[in-house]
């Protein structure tokens, strides 16, 4: 007998190997260390390999791909109803080795070391735009208590830090101070990082055709036309570009039944970063369409005069994901609509 399907579940140092041939028999239960995975691949025949997209997976799924095999990735949720009973190693290796076999069964695709550098610029520039609002939070909550209440938003922090730095304001205690100025120079920091982080994501985007093009659609920028870019290495993986928007999260949840169609909020499901940066640049869009309402489509000026503001952003959000989805398909720059006359 050989074997033709191979469930791996992934960990720091430990791995299990579940292998089972075309007929669905169990030929293999295996633990591996980390050192030994490569060398007992590379002396196997080639086969279907599931993985767990997970961390790491897009790593050893291009390694082994080197090999010969055939590696499939799964999101977890998918691969989860195939566990038999308790949850181990070797029950989500043998859960990876069934669901990899499923005709029905939705895989993502393995990303490129560079989609994945980039994605790490992303990341660390989110962690520390993150931390920078945090620190501006801290500053007005903290001022606040002794009666100083700066401005919401970022251009107002100078206002704050010009108070913690006159020693001539009484308003606030000296011990106080001293650590409101510490949390003021931490603010200060991260700004010369976000700064280059931000110059190496642009250098990148003018260097990617495919990013390049994703920009002329309006509301999306550097910033979100190579995240999807580098998180989107083929569009061909969705049939439709409804099924982009779903994969975002942009589209109503159903709860139907009985024929009854019922249809709710967004899912929220995929990628929450990706559909908040979507969300940004309807937003964008939207105020820039409030300003001129005569470059407004009919659909919009519709949906704003019959739905809130945040509903028509995730309305808009959804529409350009579909025109992102078309873009990346196509391999075609954005071409604007023409506007029915008034």
């Amino acid at each position: 007998m050989t074997i033709t399907t191979i469930g791996l579940d992934i960990a720091k140092n430990v791995f299990q190997v579940h292998g089972a041939d075309a007929a669905g028999a169990v030929l293999l239960r295996k633990k591996l260390r980390r050192n030994q995975v490569i060398d007992f691949f590379s002396q196997l025949r080639r086969c279907v390999v599931g993985i767990e997209a997970c961390g790491s997976a897009h790593h050893w799924a291009r390694e082994i791909a080197s090999l010969g095999h055939d590696v499939r990735l799964m999101p977890p949720q998918y691969v989860q109803p195939y566990v038999k009973r308790h949850k181990n190693d070797a029950a989500d290796a043998e859960a990876i080795c069934e669901a990899v076999t499923r005709p029905s069964m939705r895989f993502v695709p393995i990303k490129a070391a560079e989609q994945q550098a980039v994605l790490a610029l992303h990341r660390a520039r989110e962690l520390l735009v993150r931390q920078q609002t945090m620190l501006v939070k801290a500053l007005r909550g903290h001022l606040s208590e002794f009666g100083v209440v700066v401005p919401k938003g970022a251009h107002h922090t100078g206002k704050a830090v010009a108070i913690i730095e006159d020693d001539n304001d009484n308003r606030i205690p000296d011990v106080a101070r001293e650590a409101l100025r510490v949390l003021a120079e931490q603010h200060e920091a991260p700004k010369v990082r976000i700064a280059e982080l931000e110059a190496k994501i642009v250098a990148w985007h003018r260097s990617n055709v495919a990013s390049r093009r994703l920009a002329t659609i309006p509301g999306i920028g550097p910033i979100t036309a190579s995240a999807l870019a580098a998180t989107v290495p083929d569009a061909d993986h969705f049939q439709s570009a409804r099924q982009f928007a779903a994969w975002l999260g942009l589209v109503p949840r159903q709860h139907s039944t009985g024929g009854r169609e019922m249809l709710g909020s967004i899912s929220k499901r995929g990628n929450p970063w990706l559909r908040r940066l979507m969300i940004t640049a309807a937003q964008s869009v939207l105020r820039w369409k409030i300003q001129r309402p005569e470059q407004a489509s009919e659909w919009l000026r519709g949906m704003l005069a019959r739905r809130p503001h945040n509903v028509v952003a995730t309305a808009l959000a959804n529409k350009i994901a579909r025109v992102a989805w078309a873009v990346m398909r196509k391999e075609e720059e954005y071409r604007a609509p023409r506007l029915a006359a008034a």
